[in-house]
């Protein structure tokens, strides 16, 4: 008799098999030790596509399709893995298999993708459940010591199971809904639109900015001190010459010593944040590089939302720190502070990230360049977090001259703390100390007075750093302080969530900023605001945890999910033709008969209004994009045929058949 045990992927399912001592080979699975361990391969089976379910589903896109809500949700095996599907079901029904353990991923997705299997092969043979955050052999060993039944689980499934089929339904009806209302193939996403939207909005804000010019009148007495901002360049230039050669008086001088706490430690969101701006990696790099590391044993595990350690993790932290300081020679923390670190009450599935004690030991040198600057930028993170607090002295001096106040601001550090060692790797902060002599209230000083000008500022395009932000931060404001969930998606979903915008040519990558496409911002343009909104989809994550933790049943959410799916389709349920699609896209001139720009579509160039003149072919021949650019700039192209030459003329030409008019480019034969 064995047991059971199934892994998320082959690699990690090799870790566990090694810890159990299963190590003959066989067919998808490796066996010994009494014990069979096997894997999915990610997610082996998943949500059946609405044109799997029905024929009317099947069909060409329509409003009496809508809503889709099925009745029973359906699974699919993946074209990819049907062959490891077979085994596993093989195996879940092998006489000589008593109990089976779930080794996936300890979150979600880990749950859903075993549950999808166990739920499709029927298989009513006892689980129990493997929770890891670290795939050292420690902690495999101590999480085989303390399996639960799989029943404590139940709630996480249910909170996975409701992501999904609120992703299917709101995702599959908003699509279909909205294409057949505006005549355009448009991609809509519960987390996907609204994260859209805050870069549609970003850009339009940015767009739309006029900057204003205002002035400053600063004072030069071997420091500098300015005016407060002043819009009207003859009052900038009366306050110089009032001012110019005359005694200021220190009026008024503020000290303070200020501190700035330890950052915590890295969740996956937070290092994801950190490695943009430091490395410019995006959020899905930083979580492949992650990944790697995790299944190389060296951090754990990553998909954490948690920036603290449990009370049992205080010696593992100690051993790590000198550890850290040693291996990487990032330099030493005197008295480590692990009770910043340590917070029972604020770890939930997993913990916060840290190197391992292989992670600490590793031949650095032997990983990836990128595995390389993750594993530092953790490890380091350990060391910060646990340093003491940066500590500064702010000064503030107020002088009056002509009856005019201007302000002089100093900083000096006093205890660099956990800055000193933040800049070990990547791209440092720029030092902002700024030292003003003693200066005390009375003292005098003869002034030389300048004018400068100066513009306001748009608002900052989004890197990958501040839409990670403001994805986790978003609508913050609208719920109660407790709280766990209040932004966009989830640490696990978010780098998915952007990378399918790209994907699908909503967004874009400038260097470091995203910005939105013509395509996003079109989409965004007809997305009602229940669609984009990001306060409705906070909520919904929000509630998706309270399903988690049990205080909110799983139907509940479902009611919600399927009344806004039924209430959308009611409302927008007709043709909208007041808005063409072609109105904003990138344009290579205007059409010769109607004047209207001529832009790109699925099969080609043609005119955005749709007047009938037929751009890219002359007589059957098709032009390139080259002739057509030309023809649009008002010179002639040529072609030849059945070898004769065809001069093609910038004007329009009607041609009359079976009763009616086609419209194209005007030709003439060449001169012989």
């Amino acid at each position: 008799m064995s047991i059971l045990v199934i892994g998320e992927k082959p690699s990690v399912s090799r870790e566990l098999a090694k810890v159990l001592g299963a190590n003959t080979k066989k067919n998808g699975c490796l066996e010994g030790n009494g014990y069979v361990v096997s894997w999915c391969f990610g997610h082996l089976v998943g949500l059946q596509f609405p044109d799997e379910y029905s024929e009317n589903w099947a069909a060409k896109w329509s409003f009496s399709q809508l809503p889709m809500i099925p009745e029973e949700w359906k699974f699919k095996i993946s074209e990819n893995s049907k062959d490891q599907f077979k085994i596993l079901k093989q195996l879940m029904n092998d006489r000589n298999i008593t109990e089976i353990i779930c080794a996936t991923d300890a979150d979600r997705e880990g749950e859903c993708i075993f549950r999808y299997v166990y739920n499709l092969v029927k298989c009513q043979k006892p689980v129990k459940r493997l929770w890891i955050s670290s795939l050292e052999e420690s902690a495999i060993r101590d999480g085989f010591y303390k399996l639960k039944s799989s029943s404590a689980y139940d709630n996480l499934y249910q909170a996975g199971f409701c992501r999904a089929k609120a992703d299917w339904l709101v995702g599959m009806n908003g699509s279909r809904l909205f294409s057949v209302r505006y005549n355009a193939h448009l991609n809509t996403g519960r987390v996907q639109t609204p994260t859209l939207a805050m870069i549609v909005k970003r850009d339009a804000d940015i767009a739309n900015f006029i900057k204003q010019k205002y002035f400053t009148v600063d004072l030069d007495m071997g420091f500098k001190a300015a005016s407060a901002r002043i819009d009207d360049e003859n009052t900038a230039d009366r306050l110089v010459s009032s001012c110019n050669g005359k005694t200021a008086t220190v009026t008024d001088v503020k000290k303070e010593i200020k501190s700035v706490s330890a950052p915590k430690l890295f969740d996956l969101t937070s290092l994801q944040r950190e490695a943009n701006k430091k490395f410019g990696y995006t959020a899905q790099q930083t979580l492949d590089y992650m990944q790697s590391l995790y299944e190389k044993k060296l951090v754990t595990y990553p998909r954490t939302d948690s920036q603290y350690l449990s009370d049992d993790m205080e010696q593992t932290a100690y051993a790590l720190i000198p550890a850290i300081s040693e291996h990487f020679g990032f330099g030493s923390v005197a008295e480590p502070n692990l009770r910043a670190v340590i917070n029972n009450r604020k770890v939930t599935g997993h913990h916060a990230i840290i190197p391992t004690e292989s992670g600490v030991k590793c031949d650095i040198s032997a990983l990836a360049v990128g595995e390389q600057n993750i594993l530092k930028l953790v490890a380091l993170r350990l060391l910060c977090a646990s340093a003491s607090a940066y500590q500064y002295g702010a000064v503030k001096v107020i002088l009056s001259c002509e009856n005019t106040d201007f302000t002089a601001s100093g900083k000096t550090v006093l205890e660099s703390g956990w800055k000193a060692l933040d800049g070990k790797i990547g791209e440092a902060e720029k030092s902002d100390e700024k030292n003003l002599p003693d200066l005390e209230k009375g003292m005098t000083f003869t002034a030389k007075a300048v004018k400068s000008e100066h513009f306001t500022s748009p608002p900052k395009s989004f890197t990958e750093d501040t839409l990670l932000s403001a994805m986790e931060h978003t609508e913050a404001e609208d719920f109660d302080e407790n709280a766990e969930k209040k932004g966009l998606g989830t640490p696990a979903t978010r780098a998915n969530t952007i990378e399918n915008l790209v994907k699908h040519g909503y967004i874009q990558r400038d260097g470091k900023k995203i910005i939105s496409t013509d395509k996003g911002r079109n989409l965004i343009r007809v997305m009602p605001d229940e669609v984009k909104s990001a306060r409705l989809t906070a909520d919904w994550e929000n509630k998706l945890l309270e399903v988690e933790h049990g205080s909110l049943s799983a139907d509940s959410f479902m009611n919600e999910i399927n009344r806004f799916v039924t209430e959308l389709v009611s409302k927008y349920g007709s043709v909208d033709d007041s808005v063409s699609f072609g109105e904003n896209q990138p344009s290579i001139g205007n059409c010769p008969k109607c004047g209207k720009p001529v832009i790109k579509g699925k099969y080609g160039w043609y005119c955005s209004a749709r007047c009938g003149m037929n751009l890219t072919k002359v007589y059957g021949v098709e032009l390139s994009e080259g002739q057509l650019k030309s023809l649009l700039s008002g010179k002639e192209t040529s072609y030849i045929k059945s070898g004769r030459k065809t001069i093609v003329v910038p004007k329009v030409a009607e041609n009359a058949f079976n009763g009616k008019t086609y419209y194209n480019w005007a030709t003439r034969k060449e001169s012989s």
